[in-house]
């Protein structure tokens, strides 16, 4: 007997208990199945949901209820960075084996102004999944419309932290110096 489909408000209310009660990223395919719908309706669950202003973030593992309850507040800053997109990889490994999660890239486009990406990587295991990700969609990264210069949102626990990763960034000169 074929499962029945969660309908509209029954379903988005069922997408926000799984994803509070997640601890990892849950895929639009995963939530679809749970749901008995297409991905392609919980991409339009997931938008109705964020413009209701729940805190939902797409990453490239999947989505995350971002709750303010929570472990204690990390330190968290923006960083200047510009290298070639082979260098990616290099970069990303250097911070998350450096304890910092980096959750974002941010390029200041010419028309369109601050375009900004989840990244959300925290350990080399999810950096390879973004890197897979990027090569099986053939997805161009975001820096390439800026000639390599971006910025990351990097979040640790400790300010330290992101002082010894901010300098590792410098010594491999990926970090771009004021």
């Amino acid at each position: 007997m074929k499962e029945k489909k969660l309908l509209g408000e029954e379903r988005r209310t069922m997408l926000l208990d799984l994803l509070k009660s997640s601890r990892e990223p849950l895929t639009g395919s995963e939530l679809a199945a749970k749901a008995n719908v297409s991905r392609q309706v919980i991409v339009g669950d997931i938008t109705l949901l964020k413009a209701r202003n729940e805190p939902i973030l797409a990453t490239s593992q999947g989505y995350l209820y971002m709750s303010s309850t929570g472990p204690a507040a990390l330190a968290e800053r923006i960083i200047a960075c510009s290298h070639e997109p082979g260098d990616t990889q290099e970069e990303l490994n250097l911070l998350v084996d450096h304890g910092v999660t980096v959750r974002d890239v941010r390029i200041e486009h010419p028309v369109y102004g601050d375009l900004t990406a989840s990244i959300m990587v925290s350990n080399r295991r999810e950096v390879k999944q973004f890197m897979e990700k990027i090569k099986t969609t053939n997805a161009g990264y975001l820096s390439e419309l800026t000639e390599g210069i971006h910025l990351h949102t990097i979040s640790a626990p400790s300010e330290k932290v992101l002082d010894e990763a901010e300098e590792a960034m410098r010594t491999a000169r990926f970090l771009i110096e004021q």
